[in-house]
């Protein structure tokens, strides 16, 4: 089964971030990947750029509202996926465990026939 491992985080921090920490940064994802990878688990996974570059578009009653930003106003934002295949959600919560982000969201992927 495919589930997405939602990285959330506080933008703040990242921003203040060193260029060292930066670095371990992706070091750590790196070696996470190695594990996916090693597992037959990685199907994928982006960064994504900052909150401040989303657009949320709201539809219904034959009209379109955009607003610049992400959907909510958090302290954490989501900032990137790692797209999994795991045999049950046990296998998912142990990969999402070994992510070097504080915060993971798990999420099944509906996988449609046809």
């Amino acid at each position: 089964m495919k589930y997405a491992l939602l990285m959330y985080g506080d933008e703040r921090r990242w921003a203040a971030a060193t260029e060292e920490e930066i670095k371990e940064a992706y070091a750590a994802h790196g070696r996470f990947m190695d594990l996916l990878t090693e597992r037959g688990a990685y199907l994928g996974g982006e960064e994504l750029d900052g909150s401040s570059t989303a657009v949320t578009l709201r539809t219904g009653g034959g009209r379109t509202l955009r607003t610049d930003g992400p959907y909510a106003e958090t302290a954490e934002h989501l900032g990137g996926f790692y797209l999994v295949e795991a045999r049950d959600l046990d296998e998912a919560i142990e990969f999402a465990t070994a992510c070097p982000e504080e915060i993971v969201e798990i999420r099944p992927v509906v996988e449609y026939q046809g």
